[in-house]
C-alpha cells in the first residue's frame, strides 16, 4: 500500500510539473532548481549570478525555505523580483507549491528563474518542479563523502558547483576524489569550482548558464 501511495504521489507531482514546464516555456522563461545542503551558498551564488548577468538577463526568483524570509531579504537588496514560499514541516519544495507560485509572478518580465530549493540533499532530488537544468551547489566544508552518501541529488543533477574553493588550503577535501565520484554516477555532468567570495569561477558558470539558455530558446 505504501509503495502504492508513493506511486501517485510522485506521479501527480510528475503531472504538475509537466503543467509548470509548459507555462515557463510559452513565457520565455528558463528555470534553474538549485539544490545544497544548508549553508553551502545557494543564496551567495544566486546574489553573484544576478551581479554578472543583470545587464543580460532579467532574472527573477522563488526562494523556497523551512521559515523565515532571511534568503529573500538578501537577494531582494539586488534589485530582481523575489517570491517567498515557505515550505514549513515539508522537507523540500514540489511541483504543485512552484506552480501556485509561478501563478503569482510576472514571467512575462523574467529570461531567468532560480528556484532556490530547500537545503537538503535527499528530498529535492525526488521532486522535479518544472525546471530546465538541476544544479547542485556541493561547498567544500560539507566533506568529499556526499556524492558517495546522496548518490540520487548528484545522478539528477545537469551542473555540480563545487563552492567555497578559497577554504582548500584549511581543509582535507579531495576535488579529484568529488570529481571522480560524480562523473561515475553522472557521466554527462557539468563541474565548475567557484568561490562566491573571491569570484573564481563564477564567470564560467554564467557563460555556461547563458549558453544552456540559449540552447533552450532555439
Amino acid at each position: 500500500m505504501k509503495v502504492s501511495v508513493l506511486k501517485n504521489v510522485m506521479g501527480a507531482n510528475e503531472a504538475l510539473a509537466a503543467r509548470n514546464r509548459e507555462l515557463l516555456d510559452r513565457s520565455g522563461v528558463f528555470a534553474i532548481d538549485l539544490m545544497s545542503s544548508p549553508g553551502a551558498g545557494k543564496t551567495s551564488l544566486i546574489i553573484e549570478t544576478v551581479r554578472a548577468l543583470k545587464d543580460k538577463l532579467r532574472i527573477g526568483i522563488i526562494e523556497g525555505d523551512i521559515a523565515s524570509t532571511i534568503d529573500s531579504d538578501r537577494v531582494r537588496k539586488e534589485g530582481v523580483k523575489v517570491l517567498q514560499i515557505n515550505v514549513g514541516a515539508e522537507c523540500s519544495l514540489d511541483a504543485n507549491m512552484v506552480g501556485q507560485g509561478l501563478a503569482k509572478l510576472p514571467l512575462r518580465e523574467f529570461d531567468l528563474l532560480f528556484i532556490e530549493n530547500v537545503g537538503n540533499l535527499i528530498c529535492p532530488a525526488e521532486f522535479t518542479l518544472g525546471e530546465h537544468r538541476r544544479v547542485v551547489v556541493l561547498s567544500l566544508p560539507e566533506g568529499d563523502d556526499k556524492p558517495v552518501k546522496y548518490p540520487l541529488m548528484f545522478t539528477k543533477s545537469d551542473c555540480v558547483l563545487l563552492n567555497k574553493v578559497d577554504l582548500a588550503p584549511h581543509l582535507e577535501f579531495n576535488t579529484v576524489k568529488v570529481k571522480t565520484a560524480i562523473r561515475g554516477l553522472n557521466p554527462g555532468v557539468k563541474i565548475f569550482e567557484i568561490s562566491c567570495k573571491t569570484g573564481k569561477g563564477v564567470r564560467e558558470w554564467c557563460d555556461w548558464l547563458v549558453k544552456e539558455r540559449q540552447g533552450i530558446a532555439r
